[in-house]
């Protein structure tokens, strides 16, 4: 009888690396070697992309903020530093959803804020 050696192990590992490199192009998703390479690498860039989208999305809040404080007269930083003397504890998305959905309360945000300020 033939010795059997590891077959089944090894076709499963090459299966998982194969399906998950599907629909990458040309040999990286076909040939063992380089798709194992592929994935590897794409597992780095979903890790990195994770962490880049948060980066991404506080730079696009503050954006969006320091656009409605220049429209009423006060930079970015003063507003941010009237909120924190005048007690107001509120992130940025909040605040950037704020100014999108409710301009009204925003600008009473930026009128308290540049009270505590002292403009």
């Amino acid at each position: 009888m033939p010795r059997a050696v590891d077959g089944r192990k090894r076709k499963n590992r090459r299966k998982k690396i194969l399906k998950r490199a599907k629909g990458f192009w040309g040999r990286r998703g076909t040939n063992f070697k380089t798709a194992k390479e592929a994935v590897t690498r794409a597992y780095v860039d979903a890790f990195t992309g994770r962490k880049g989208k948060k980066r991404d999305f506080r730079r696009l809040w503050i954006a969006r903020i320091s656009a409605i404080c220049r429209s009423n007269e006060i930079s970015y930083s003063r507003f941010i530093n009237g909120l924190k003397k005048a007690g107001i504890i509120i992130n940025r998305k909040a605040l950037s959803n704020l100014a999108i959905e409710d301009n009204s309360a925003f600008v009473t945000l930026i009128n308290t804020a540049k009270a505590a300020v002292g403009e």
